[in-house]
């Protein structure tokens, strides 16, 4: 072989290198082959009502896993975890069946499958829970009886309110600028307000219970406050222009002389003042007597007269005036009169004349 022949092997060798070397490689081919996965198994505890067992599974979820062992989840039954857990590692499942009971309710027996240990926990997973002031029995807290039978009672309260008027008393005080003997509303008062509640409860419609609970104020009295008046103004008695009165007042009148003093056998001549008793004197009790001693009155009828003896008056405490007369002169005298208390006004007014 010359140098020429070498060269052009060399040369194809060299192409043949770098043709080999442009082609496209496939990289979507494995380049080993995959590895086979295998389900993971678990243990599993089962605890149910009739004990417990174990098993193994290598289910996604509890509940098919309980799918597997022949255990078919029906209404309203129960597992911790729940059925669509998944299943990791080892785990303890409960199982909780659901139960028939027979619900007796607003007349009528309803029979469903409710879960739950207490009576209250069974009636709500039925869907029918207590509500309100319902009650059951057995009661709520207590288990589901043996024969599943639970009856609700409904419970419902009213209340009914009765209203009463809380009378407003009357107050008191001195008017200067109303004329004596004249009463002015200076303010009229308004009755209370006195609310009483009575609940009352019925279970199954019927009343069965009365509770009457503390009467409440909802708007206290407000008294009425009345101006008695204390301004003395001068007027003529009717019909005796020459006489001027500060007062007129309502008194029982009756009479009396020497001999008639209402003691038996008995004569009194003289009166308290020291005048002797005759027409012109009168006795009034003697809270009066002390307040009114040597003043003056005029009675129509019997005259002009003056406070000067003292008398017994009436138990019930009625304005009382007893008009003096001698014995030769004595007239009877009883029944309701008007006295016209005379000028000058006493420096006080007396209570009993305001």
């Amino acid at each position: 072989m010359d140098y020429n022949q070498a060269m052009r092997k060399a040369i194809w060798l060299m192409l043949t290198v770098l043709l080999a070397a442009c082609q496209p490689v496939d990289i979507s081919a494995p380049l080993t082959s995959p590895a086979t996965a295998t389900p993971q198994a678990w243990q599993v505890r089962l605890l149910t009502p009739d004990g417990e067992t174990t098993f193994t599974s290598s289910a996604p979820t509890v509940g098919e896993a309980l799918g597997e062992i022949g255990l078919t989840l029906g209404e309203r039954d129960l597992t911790w975890p729940p059925p669509e857990a998944l299943l990791q590692a080892d785990t303890t499942v409960e199982y909780r069946p659901a139960r028939q009971i027979t619900v007796r309710v607003d007349g009528q027996e309803i029979t469903v499958r409710a879960n739950g240990q207490t009576v209250g926990q069974a009636l709500a997973s039925a869907g029918i829970p207590l509500l309100g002031l319902d009650t059951s029995l057995p009661a709520e807290s207590d288990p589901v009886p043996a024969d599943g039978v639970v009856q609700i009672v409904r419970v419902r309260e009213s209340l009914s309110l009765l209203q009463k008027t809380i009378p407003f008393q009357t107050q008191y005080t001195d008017a200067p600028e109303v004329p004596l003997g004249v009463e002015e509303i200076l303010s009229p008062g308004r009755p209370g307000v006195l609310v009483t509640r009575t609940r009352i409860r019925y279970e199954d419609g019927v009343e069965t219970a009365r509770f009457e609970e503390a009467e409440t104020v909802v708007q206290p009295p407000q008294d009425r406050l009345s101006g008695l008046g204390t301004k003395i103004t001068l007027q003529a008695v009717p019909g005796q222009e020459n006489l001027q009165y500060w007062r007129a007042f309502s008194m029982y009148a009756t009479s009396y002389s020497p001999c008639r003093s209402g003691v038996p056998d008995r004569c009194f001549s003289g009166t308290a003042l020291g005048l002797p008793v005759k027409r012109g004197v009168v006795a009034m009790p003697r809270l009066w007597y002390n307040q009114l001693a040597g003043s003056q009155v005029y009675i129509p009828g019997y005259g002009t007269a003056v406070v000067a003896d003292v008398g017994g008056g009436f138990p019930d405490g009625r304005a009382w005036i007893d008009l003096g007369f001698s014995d030769e002169d004595f007239e009877t005298w009883s029944g309701w009169i008007t006295v016209y208390f005379l000028a000058p006004a006493p420096p006080a007014v007396p209570y009993f004349l305001k």
